[in-house]
């Protein structure tokens, strides 16, 4: 399927530094044959995720997902193996699909781990009619307290099947003897 229709009739993509390369080449690409922009999609650019979260010591997927212990990238012999696809060696594309197949799944595992640190993560509770989990879609989770917001105040939760946190869409109500207290002390 042509990556043109693909993000077409995604809602969100994940991708490593998609943000500031890959969407970025894609829609010159677009542009320059005469395709309209895709259809808006949330983007969770993981990269991101890990050097505005963490602090590894290098950002690079392949170092990430092996600190985690998630897997490690495919070796292969570097550019020159972009050059034997160019040059349209058989032998090259079937390496250079297994090397993008297995950077795939490694993104995605990494995507699973990270889920819970994510927290402007599109919200999987807006596609369900039942309360769950907005990052992983679980109905599995505990209420934790409460957060503040500037203004108001919410039950908070966590998730038991990813332990991401996140509040609830209803604020809490203060009792009047604590609204009094808030009101005394300002």
């Amino acid at each position: 399927m042509p990556i043109h229709k693909l993000l077409d009739e995604a809602d969100m993509v994940v991708h490593y530094n998609g943000q500031k390369f890959d969407i970025p080449v894609l829609n010159k690409e677009f542009i320059k044959h005469g395709f309209p922009p895709p259809a808006p999609f949330k983007q969770v650019d993981l990269m991101r995720v890990c050097r505005r979260i963490f602090r590894f010591e290098s950002n690079k997927l392949g170092y990430v997902t092996e600190a985690l212990s998630i897997g490690s990238k495919m070796q292969h012999e570097g550019f020159g193996l972009w050059v034997k696809c160019m040059e349209g060696n058989q032998k090259a594309w079937t390496t250079m699909e297994a090397y993008n197949r297995e950077d795939v799944a490694l993104l995605g595992r990494l995507y699973n781990r990270l889920k819970p640190w994510i927290s402007n993560h599109p919200s999987f509770s807006a596609l369900r009619d039942e309360a769950c989990c907005p990052k992983c879609g679980s109905g599995r989770y505990q209420r934790r307290g409460e957060v503040l917001t500037t203004t108001l105040r919410y039950a908070r939760y966590q998730c038991q099947s990813c332990g991401g946190w996140f509040r609830g869409t209803k604020t809490v109500s203060l009792k009047r003897q604590d609204r009094m207290a808030n009101v005394a002390g300002a």
